[in-house]
């Protein structure tokens, strides 16, 4: 499905408003989440949302919109659950196995939220491709700053950074979305050990 233009719709400004678009939001996250976005429709997120049609409109032209937000939403609301998780880290390395950790935390407790994402790209490309991309320049702003005070070895930290947002999107997947947040501790550990040292072997081989 290729992008077009809509009714660009402004964001509430009241508090009453704000909180109707979180609620309508959240409904959609549930129906989207639940059903897949081809299934799903506006009449029943407002039913979930206790809201009229109408007042759908009011904040979102169509589900597409509604759609978007939600994505939009998820990369706002990991990169603010990971900050607060790697806040302490003293250095790269150890911010990268904190990182780990709070995004399979994330994605556990956010299940339909990381499928509304790994949908996005059979929805609509352009809005899995931005929300990568956000995340991609980030990260690679972030390992150049690292680099750039001795933390990590100088290299190309565009191809690094995608790298490691690949480890953390299979393994949110296999850990987050499919199995028990039980193993998220060997996993993060082994994880950790892998981008800390690589498949090279040790031990002066």
């Amino acid at each position: 499905m290729q992008s077009t233009p809509v009714k660009k719709i402004e964001p509430p400004k009241t508090a009453r408003g704000m909180k109707t678009r979180a609620n309508i939001l959240r409904a959609a996250e549930q129906v989207f989440g639940n059903k897949g976005f081809h299934a799903a429709s506006i009449a029943e997120i407002t039913q979930v949302a206790e809201v009229s049609q109408g007042t759908f409109y009011i904040y979102f032209p169509d589900k597409e919109e509604a759609f978007r937000a939600l994505v939009e939403y998820m990369g706002q609301e990991t990169q603010a659950f990971i900050r607060q998780r790697t806040g302490a880290a003293q250095t790269r390395l150890e911010a990268e196995r904190l990182g780990l950790q709070a995004f399979l935390s994330f994605v556990a407790e956010h299940k339909n939220l990381y499928r509304i994402v790994l949908e996005s790209l059979f929805v609509d490309e352009a809005i899995y491709r931005s929300y990568f991309s956000k995340f991609g320049a980030l990260y690679q702003s972030r390992l150049d700053a690292a680099a750039a005070h001795g933390e990590i070895t100088a290299g190309d930290t565009e191809v690094r950074a995608w790298c490691l947002m690949g480890v953390s999107h299979f393994l949110g997947m296999r850990y987050g979305l499919w199995d028990s947040p039980d193993a998220h501790a060997r996993v993060v550990d082994a994880a950790t050990d892998f981008i800390t040292h690589g498949l090279q072997a040790r031990g002066g081989q």
